[in-house]
This record gives C-alpha cells, structure tokens and sequence, in this order.
C-alpha cells in the first residue's frame, strides 16, 4: 500500500451511513455502508467495523465525518459535534464527533453533509476553484457553500432547504411534510414529500407528470435565491432526486426564466451536477479527516 497515515471517512446520511478507511478518496483500502437505525445501534456498528479495519490496517490517525442535522459546529461549544433539533426520529442531541472520536482515539474533523459534498467537490471535483454551492435534493434538502476555499458556517450553518418558496399555482392545497415549518422548501419539494404528494418517487412517474415542473420549479427558486445571495460561480445538484431524466435541465430552464435576462452568468457551466457524482461526500469526509491532522 502507499505511504501516509490510515484515515478513517464517514458519510452520514439519515438513511445510511458510509464508513471508508484510507490514505486519501482515491485510495480507498475498505469501505462499507450500515443503516441509520438509532445512535446506538448506528454508532456502535460504525466503531466495530473502524476498530476490525485498524487491527488488519493499523491505527486510524484521524476521522473525517460529514453528518445530516442540523448539527453544532462552533468547536468552543459544549456540545460541539452533535446532531442538534433534528426531524430524523431519536437522533435530536446526539453526540456524534466526541463520541466516535474518543471511541477511536483520534482526532476529528466534522461538519455537515452539504459541507462535505462541496468540499469533496471543490477539492476534487466540479467546484475546484470555485466559490460554490452544492445542494442535496433526496431525503432532505440542504445546501452548503464554499468561499475562498472556507466553508461557510456562521452563528451555526445555513440552512437553506428550509427557505419558503413562492408556491406553485398548481400545488396549492398540499401542507408540506417538514416537521418544524410545513411548506418550507424541504417540505414541498424533498424525495419524502414528492412520494406524500404523489405516491411515487419523481423519476417513477410519467415524463408528463405534473410533479416534474412544479419540483423544477422549487428547486430553480433555491438556485435563483443563492444567485442573489451569493453570485456563487458554480452550482452544483446532487441527491437521489436529482437522478430523475431531465430534472437538471428543467432546473435551468426555470431559473432562466427566474433570472429574466438579470443574473449574468452561463447556466449550462455554472449549475451542473457534482463531477464526483454520489462519491461527494465520502471524499468531503476524507477532506475532514486530512484538515484534522494538519489543525
């Protein structure tokens, strides 16, 4: 195997979580996925499976996690490293980076999923360079940005699937399926809402449904929003509900209509989907775990 320390990379997803050990992304030695049950059953699994990796591998020296929340970020806090009010069941404070940390013995680098996506991305996919913005569209919706090769944080971090878009004329009745806030942008347009909405997922109902534009539609409000907010030079669209034939493209079309001719910029170079396609994450995590060593 090549030189350079084991480091240990978790994508954790509010349906799974994938666990990887190696020297970087590319060098991959092990990797795995375990279900997100409870922290318990979740957590535990994640640390047997690091602890049979490192007596066949040798000792992680650090652990990168990209995790779902919302989560605590502010390193300062007392509960830095916890997933915080969040709507998956029984997750709500949990300690999650301490926990894994101490239980490995390393050092931890942590941050949210969106983060992670858009770290991977920009240090080795379609953000390189870039002041950008990954967003996730599957079981939740989230976003994360990237500034000057900084991640964007703030008081905690954004939350940008729970904004309120302007809702469409043919979606009116529907009360979104977001537990905090209803009809946010998560609650209408999120893998779980278009199979509450519709009994099916986007890319299992017809060409000519009408879910497709009214889910373009949404999703083109976020991108058109973060354009105002951030003239960000690339947006990237991931996520299992991004996977639908030609939602990408409608995206686009939408947010061309959206922009009217104000925002100047190139919609086919500048929203795209992620270059690492659902590597994203993982490779954000193992970004994490690299920042942790050299901190």
């Amino acid at each position: 195997m090549p030189d350079g320390p084991i480091i240990g990379a978790i994508e954790a997803g509010g349906t799974k979580f994938v666990l990887a050990i190696g020297r970087a992304y590319n060098q991959i030695i092990a990797q795995t996925i375990i279900p997100t049950t409870t922290p318990d059953e979740t957590l535990s699994a994640a640390i047997s499976w690091f602890h049979g990796q490192s007596a066949q591998y040798g000792k992680i020296s650090a652990l990168g996690i990209s995790c779902f929340g919302p989560v605590e970020l502010d390193q300062s806090a007392p509960k830095w490293g916890y997933i915080t009010q969040t709507t998956k069941p029984h997750w709500s404070d949990t300690d999650v980076a301490p926990y894994l940390g101490k239980a490995l013995g390393c050092p931890v680098g942590f941050d949210t999923d969106v983060n992670g996506a858009i770290l991977g991305e920009y240090a080795h996919g379609a953000a390189q360079g870039c002041d950008a913005i990954y967003i996730t569209v599957g079981t939740g919706i989230g976003a994360g940005a990237i500034v000057n090769g900084a991640l964007v944080h703030g008081a905690a971090h954004p939350e940008m699937g729970h904004i309120y878009p302007r809702r469409h004329k043919e979606d009116m009745q529907f009360k979104g399926i977001c537990s905090f806030h209803g009809d946010c942008l998560e609650g209408l347009a999120s893998g779980p809402a278009i199979m509450a909405r519709w009994g099916a997922s986007l890319s299992d109902l017809p060409n000519n449904h009408e879910a497709h534009g009214i889910i373009a539609d949404y999703l083109a409000q976020l991108c058109i929003t973060l354009l105002a907010l951030y003239s960000p030079q690339r947006i990237i669209l991931g996520g299992g509900v991004m996977q639908s034939d030609g939602l990408l493209e409608n995206v686009k079309m939408k947010v061309e209509d959206y922009s009217n001719g104000y925002f100047a910029y190139d919609k086919d170079r500048y929203i795209t989907a992620p270059l690492l396609g659902n590597l994203s994450g993982i490779t954000g995590a193992f970004e994490l775990a690299l920042r942790a060593i050299t901190d």
